[in-house]
């Protein structure tokens, strides 16, 4: 310690004492002030020192006892040793002088043993305060003794009455065993200090109103937030009853049952506050209880900023049911049916073909579900190799192989934690990664790749697929027992062209979309346009729309949209030289729209000579082929 701490002072009811004190703390270099004080003056020079700040006091004997009855500090006492009255009753070992001892009770039971052993006849006077060592020294004169022996109250008495006298010193061995334990209660004081400090500082600066009562239901902690809820000051509740201050409170209750109370939302002058009250508990005693209010305002408010932090981030769910555009009965019920998915937290397996906004759904889910404060991460499951989405879902340690990021990194679950993973495609995701998803349903952990920490994790699961998934697990291509951990509840997803009511919708809704982006003012649509939309089958469903809504906004020169535009777009889209290479005689017959995408569909399976070949090429899904030339054979 530094001079800067010296916060210990020494009090020492006499001269020699006090040079003794000095010479230890010379030898030890001891961060402590030494001073001298007996009895009522030492209780005097101990207030002097407390109001100049010092924190720990040290004294002895009858002195140290009154100090620690006038001040609020610790009071250290330097104890009278056995050596220290072994140095003073040995020099009247075989004195035929009746010898009388005065002093409190710790110093007269150390004598007695000491006397015992060495054979010496000694009076005993026990004190219990200042006051009393006068009478006492009368009582010894009356009982024939010639000699005090005492400490320093004792032997002025002594002196005063003409009576030989041997003041009890403490040797050096005394004052430093006193230093030592002094030090120790300064050190435990900061660090109490520091908690204390620590935890005022929690209190007052916590966005909660924080209220403690002790078991009499007496307030104990009032924070400034508590302050302001209940427009009370803190000094004006401390050391009161809680019932007298806050109204309507339940806190003796906690008190008397010892339950919980968790979310209780009451009012207080017209706010509402959230509130949660548990019992403080000391082994299986319950000491107190607290109590914490926050506004239900603030925490909407903070939900918003942490809705406003994920989106930056970019784990946030964009869209909600409300934003799927459509009336038809089909497109209802399945909202609907989605609302009620995200009331629960089931794992949810989202069915549709490509295009029918399977995304939009799961974000939809997320957003009107308790867990729409926390994160939603999406990952497309066919977007990256094995190994690689293995590395993204479960993250990996530093070092886990070549290229790893230094630190490792956290997979895609973990940051999910407390929100919702959205695994799209899952129908891609191979095997051997399959069979650690269920581990991961199976027992809410997962482990990162490389590491062997467990990390427990809170996460819905939604997942997509446009494939036939109990195809896919009859062929052996997808784990059975995944699929049923997936399928709890399941939401089938129309293609578009089995809610055509809903294109005009659609198309109204995106023409305004792209208008907007590509700074177009179309105010006007022929009406055999959407009539002719609605004839057609849409493979690529609402993505496809949307394509061909911006390629008819970015074509239009004026504010009118033609059916001559449409004819252009559609011809060009059906004749795609992109998807699929037609030789100069492949040319589109006259007929419906149907009629010529099986007339497309049929030569392109022949040309190709393979169905999967063949549906690469158009740009459609497998299954959709199969399921077209399927209906076709059976008419």
């Amino acid at each position: 310690m530094s001079n800067k701490e010296n916060k210990i002072c020494f009090i020492a009811p006499y001269n020699k004492l006090k040079r003794l004190a000095d010479e230890v703390i010379k030898d030890r270099k001891f961060p402590i002030t030494t001073i001298i004080g007996d009895m009522s003056e030492g209780v005097t020079r101990a207030k002097e020192m407390t109001n100049q700040g010092y924190e720990v006091i040290i004294s002895r004997g009858g002195t140290a006892s009154l100090i620690k009855e006038a001040v609020n500090l610790p009071v250290v006492k330097i104890n009278v040793t056995g050596y220290d009255l072994l140095r003073v009753l040995h020099k009247y070992e075989g004195c035929q002088q009746r010898i009388g001892i005065i002093g409190y009770k710790s110093v007269i039971y150390g004598v007695k043993a000491i006397a015992e052993i060495i054979g010496l006849n000694i009076d005993y006077y026990t004190i219990k305060k200042e006051l009393e060592v006068e009478e006492k020294i009368k009582e010894a004169i009356n009982n024939g003794i010639e000699t005090i022996i005492g400490d320093t109250v004792g032997v002025n008495a002594a002196k005063k009455y003409g009576l030989d006298y041997e003041l009890i010193k403490s040797g050096n061995e005394a004052i430093l065993n006193g230093f030592l334990e002094a030090l120790k209660v300064y050190e435990a004081t900061l660090i109490e200090r520091e908690k204390k400090k620590k935890l005022q500082t929690i209190l007052d600066f916590a966005h909660e109103g924080i209220t403690a009562v002790d078991e009499e239901g007496i307030v104990t902690v009032f924070n400034p937030t508590a302050e302001k809820l209940f427009n009370k000051r803190r000094s004006e509740v401390i050391g009161k009853s809680v019932e007298q201050v806050i109204p309507n409170t339940k806190l003796p209750k906690i008190i008397k049952t010892g339950n919980e109370n968790i979310g209780h939302v009451q009012n207080i002058d017209e706010t509402k506050i959230a509130t949660n009250r548990v019992p403080i508990k000391v082994g299986n005693k319950i000491t107190g209880a607290v109590a914490t209010f926050q506004d239900v305002t603030k925490i909407q408010e903070l939900e918003q900023k942490i809705r406003q932090k994920l989106h930056k981030k970019g784990l946030t769910a964009q869209y909600t049911l409300k934003d799927i555009i459509g009336n038809s009965d089909k497109i209802k019920n399945v909202k609907k049916l989605a609302r009620k998915y995200g009331k629960v937290d089931s794992t949810v397996l989202i069915n549709g073909e490509s295009g029918t906004g399977k995304e939009l759904f799961a974000q939809g889910i997320h957003n009107c579900s308790d867990r729409r404060v926390g994160p939603f991460v999406a990952v497309n499951c066919a977007a990256l190799p094995t190994n690689l989405l293995e590395s993204e879902l479960f993250g990996y340690e530093e070092g886990t192989f070549t290229g790893a990021k230094k630190g490792g990194k956290k997979g895609l679950f973990e940051l999910a934690h407390n929100g919702t993973i959205f695994l799209d495609e899952i129908g891609e995701m191979d095997k051997s990664l399959q069979a650690r998803l269920l581990r991961v349903i199976q027992e809410k952990r997962v482990m990162k790749l490389g590491g062997e920490k467990v990390i427990p994790i809170d996460v819905r699961i939604l997942a997509a697929t446009n494939r036939n998934l109990r195809e896919e697990v009859r062929n052996g291509r997808f784990r059975e027992d995944l699929y049923y951990r997936l399928s709890v509840l399941d939401l089938d997803i129309p293609p578009l062209r089995k809610r055509k009511a809903d294109i005009e919708l659609i198309f109204s809704y995106l023409l305004k979309k792209k208008c907007k982006k590509l700074n177009k003012d179309i105010k006007e649509v022929d009406d055999d346009i959407i009539e002719f939309l609605a004839d057609y089958n849409w493979p690529g469903n609402v993505r496809e729309l949307e394509n061909v809504i911006e390629k008819i906004v970015v074509i239009s020169e004026g504010n009118i949209i033609k059916k001559e535009d449409i004819n252009f777009i559609l011809s060009n889209l059906i004749n795609r030289e992109d998807n699929f290479n037609l030789d100069d005689e492949f040319v589109i017959m006259d007929g419906t729209l149907e009629e010529i995408e099986r007339e497309i569909i049929e030569r392109t399976v022949k040309r190709e000579g393979n169905k999967t070949k063949a549906a690469e090429k158009l740009g459609i899904d497998r299954t959709t082929l199969w399921r077209k030339l399927n209906k076709w054979d059976a008419e």
